[in-house]
């Protein structure tokens, strides 16, 4: 869950893992730890047509998630960090 000063969401304010509800360090609006944001449109074919949903993670809590796949995750190696 982020929380932003103000409507536009130009500053985030916190960011909290929706899984564990712990709170993640901000410095000058800047997450300063990983975390994961899903955001999803819901379309045709879905019981939620029309709506979009969005939550985050921590890192330790998408690694929690994702562990009990039955389909591990695809990793793949990145040599630039942007």
């Amino acid at each position: 869950m982020r929380i932003y000063l103000d409507t536009k969401e130009t500053e985030l304010v916190s960011v909290i893992c929706n899984y564990c509800k712990k709170e993640l360090p901000i410095e000058n609006g800047i997450l300063k730890a990983e975390a994961i944001q899903v955001k999803h449109n819901f379309g045709y074919f879905s019981k939620k047509d029309g709506q979009t949903e969005t939550f985050d993670l921590c890192e330790e809590c998408y690694k929690r998630i994702t562990s009990k796949f039955q389909i591990p995750v695809e990793k793949k190696d990145i040599t630039e960090l942007l």
